[in-house]
């Protein structure tokens, strides 16, 4: 679960700051064959990072933290050092936006 989380949560972390709206963007990304749809908040100090993987429905919800993530992916509680987190080789990519 770990190896899928990583690189969906380096996607997000590198992906460009959101302007402040009422409802967040929602961003894709595809890695290792998996579409992820999530959207990023910010909420006292923490940013919140929501979304589902869209073929299984799969939700997923990390608050992350100065040092750590701590969240939900599906019905399993996460928690790891941002150190852990590996980039993606390549920038995150947008598949559709509306």
């Amino acid at each position: 679960m770990k190896n899928i989380l990583f690189p969906a949560f380096a996607a997000a972390v590198l992906a460009p700051a959101f302007a402040a709206a009422a409802e967040p963007a929602q961003q894709r990304f595809e890695h290792d064959g998996h579409v992820y749809a999530y959207s990023v908040t910010e909420t006292n100090g923490y940013r919140v990072i929501s979304g589902v993987e869209e073929k299984s429905g799969k939700p997923f919800k990390l608050r992350v933290g100065a040092h750590r993530v701590r969240g939900t992916v599906g019905t399993q509680q996460v928690n790891f050092s941002l150190r852990d987190v590996e980039p993606l080789g390549e920038a995150a990519v947008t598949l559709a936006a509306r």
